[in-house]
């Protein structure tokens, strides 16, 4: 598991960046003010990589999109909604339609350069390889005697 600096105004820097970006390009429909839902995900960490499990079912492969940019992993996209007319007027509906975005930021040692992602049965599998870890190099100091 890796350490991470615990920093508390993290997050409300991130905000202050989405709202200033909303600002700057009125028409972007990927920012989290306009999505209508948020698929759940599962993030796992193994020695080589990490992976992110994202329940998106009922969504084509086509309609999601997977972008990384200064550290930050985006996952947005469109699930249609189906129109069905119900007898006698009863009608329910539970799942959730509309677009959806999650973002996630990503620790240094993540090559963001090698993401490779895959939907299979309703679940999108987003791979990100670890970069290979840098040994601290040894520098000799010489005597001037």
């Amino acid at each position: 598991m890796a350490i991470t600096r615990y920093e508390p105004w993290s997050l409300l820097r991130q905000l202050q960046k989405e709202l200033e970006l909303n600002r700057e390009d009125k028409s972007e429909e990927s920012s989290i003010a306009t999505a209508e839902w948020a698929p759940s995900v599962d993030i796992k960490e193994e020695t080589d990589k990490f992976l992110i499990f994202a329940d998106i079912p009922g969504v084509k492969p086509e309609d999601i999109e997977v972008s990384m940019e200064a550290g930050v992993l985006t996952v947005k996209g469109q699930k249609e909604s189906e129109s069905k007319t119900e007898k006698d007027g009863y009608k329910r509906v539970e799942r959730s339609f509309g677009s959806f975005y999650r973002r996630f930021s990503l620790p240094d040692s993540a090559d963001g350069d090698a993401i490779n992602a895959k939907c299979k049965h309703g679940v999108l599998e987003i791979t990100i390889p670890k970069r290979e870890a840098v040994q601290p190099k040894r520098i000799q100091v010489f005597s001037e005697d």
